[in-house]
């Protein structure tokens, strides 16, 4: 393919004679326009934009005058016009591009205001196929690259909020704008447009059921930049991908100051996670430090679950995120503000609650107004070195899943309620993990080892010191039922459980020594289920 060079350098300072308005979102829309005509531009603009700003009073041209072409297919085609992108694509200082605008009659347009069919909105709203699809904008992308391309004498705007630093340029040059300028505008209009074909291919790979598509972008926009990222020395921004889904991206920040990098992915961890016990069931209640719980608990209030959660681990719990599954309460407030707590976060907030949060200035107070649903669809992705893994999300729940009793002993309707419980926040752990439970409250967790024996013992330990942080005789493991997100690969990692006092054991099953896990299992009365589905957490 040949290469094609343009030689003339772009110039500093552009004047703005003739600016093109044709908005999606109109917030600001006629003040521009109002300043821009005060300034002596010329205005030319389409349908509904043209005529709110025509309503205000204000002199402007109907892009049909220019193109001698009326607006058709219910304004699908009012702008793909040559007279409208050969405006906007001239190279100026070029003597052939300027005979043949002379030629057609072609005038340049110097600035370029625009912004998109709200796609992004009908698609979270739930809009049907065809709904969505005509929410899909031709005319604006097209202008918006066209005049990305020419920045060296062209300025496009595609964010309202860009609109007084454009007005800070036209006054204090003359009426001009610095290359500079353009060149930052041309960047984010490609990078809006980029994000915006992001969202409308992965729709289609949703809508079609295409889990692989050839080509997978993730696209966002910034919601905030951040101080720093997990670490000072990183920068970081929270970016937004306009998924509907309820968490801490959809929440409303009540109080507090800027959520961290490390608050954001927390708080998702820790709501995430209480999803899995629907409101209906009762109460629950989820403490989360470092993308890990550190204590779970259902009970009768949400105040009991938060004590049962913190009784897990309270020392762990210190400057954690507090996840709860219903309304906080004045009652659960109050319990939480005993303890230094980074974020809270919670469907709804009573009026009660807040004031009693108010006392702790810096204590993060979030309010979704839903929950995730677990078992709903959807994809995750982490960066790698020079690519991305993308894969469905993990929406496996173990009330849907077939249980199958391979010890002697089948286990008791206790201890299978118990097993259930575990694996819910097992799923939630990461790997190895093994967690216990009892009673709807865990007991013991161990999280991230190298070694699953090690996950073992690690969470029997901090159940012993729980039991003594709480005056208890025995840790709560005795008689609980275990967890392990994946198969018990050896003998070892069971009687470890075993040794802290499990009496149930959950596990996916699939070793190649299982017959050894479940003989070791039956020679001490334990009872085991496979679940044949695994929940690996990295």
């Amino acid at each position: 393919m040949a290469v094609v060079s343009k030689k003339i350098p772009a110039p500093d300072k552009v004047k703005v004679r003739t600016a093109l308005l044709s908005v999606s979102d109109k917030a600001g829309i006629v003040e521009l326009a109002q300043a821009l005509h005060d300034k002596g531009v010329r205005l030319l603009s389409t349908g509904g934009t043209h005529k709110a700003i025509a309503t205000a009073g204000i002199a402007v041209i109907d892009v049909s005058e220019i193109t001698d072409f009326p607006e058709i297919m219910d304004g699908r085609v009012k702008t793909l016009h040559p007279r409208v992108h050969g405006g906007l694509l001239a190279i100026r200082d070029d003597a052939k591009h300027q005979a043949a605008m002379k030629a057609h009659g072609i005038e340049g347009i110097d600035l370029v205001v625009v912004n998109l069919y709200p796609f992004e909105d009908v698609r979270a709203a739930g809009g049907d196929y065809p709904t969505t699809v005509e929410n899909i904008d031709i005319g604006g992308p097209a202008m918006i690259r066209a005049s990305a391309k020419n920045h060296a004498y062209v300025t496009i705007l595609t964010d309202p909020t860009d609109y007084p630093e454009l007005l800070a340029q036209l006054s204090g040059d003359a009426g001009q704008t610095a290359y500079a300028f353009r060149q930052k505008m041309a960047a984010k209009a490609y990078a809006r447009t980029a994000a915006y074909d992001t969202m409308i291919a992965n729709w289609f790979a949703e809508a079609l059921d295409i889990s692989t598509p050839r080509h997978r972008t993730i696209g966002g926009v910034l919601r905030e930049e951040m101080r720093y990222g997990e670490n000072p020395h990183q920068s970081a921004g929270f970016y937004v991908t306009g998924d509907n889904r309820p968490g801490v991206a959809t929440a409303k920040l009540l109080q507090g100051k800027q959520l961290s990098y490390n608050n954001i992915n927390d708080t998702d961890a820790a709501y995430e996670l209480v999803a899995e016990f629907p409101p209906e069931q009762g109460p629950a209640c989820a403490i989360i430090k470092h993308a890990n719980p550190c204590g779970v608990a259902t009970g009768p209030t949400l105040a009991e679950a938060y004590r049962r959660a913190l009784a897990c681990d309270s020392t762990s719990a210190f400057g954690g995120i507090i996840a709860l599954n219903g309304l906080l309460d004045a009652e659960t407030a109050e319990e939480i503000v005993k303890l230094f707590t980074e974020v809270i976060i919670a469907p709804e907030v009573s009026d009660e609650a807040r004031a009693i949060i108010a006392a702790k200035p810096n204590l993060r107070l979030l309010s979704v107004g839903a929950l995730p649903d677990p078992r709903a669809r959807g994809i995750t992705a982490k960066t790698v070195s020079g690519g991305l893994l993308v894969q469905s999300r993990d929406n496996v729940m173990v009330d849907d899943l077939e249980l199958k009793i391979v010890t002697k002993r089948a286990p008791t309707a206790q201890e299978l309620e118990d097993m259930r419980f575990a694996f819910r926040v097992a799923k939630h752990v990461k790997s190895n993990a093994v967690v216990y439970a009892k009673n709807g409250q865990t007991a013991g967790i161990g999280a991230g080892q190298m070694s699953r024996v090690d996950s073992a013992r690690i969470a029997g330990i901090k159940a012993e010191d729980a039991a003594k942080a709480l005056g208890l005789p025995e840790p709560l493991t005795r008689g609980s039922a275990v967890a392990s997100e994946a198969f018990l690969p050896f003998a070892d990692g069971l009687l470890s459980a075993i040794s802290a006092g499990a009496t149930a054991v959950i596990q996916p099953g699939g070793s190649m020594r299982d017959a050894e896990v479940i003989a070791a299992a039956d020679e001490h009365n334990v009872a085991m289920v496979f679940t044949g589905v695994r929940h690996f957490r990295h």
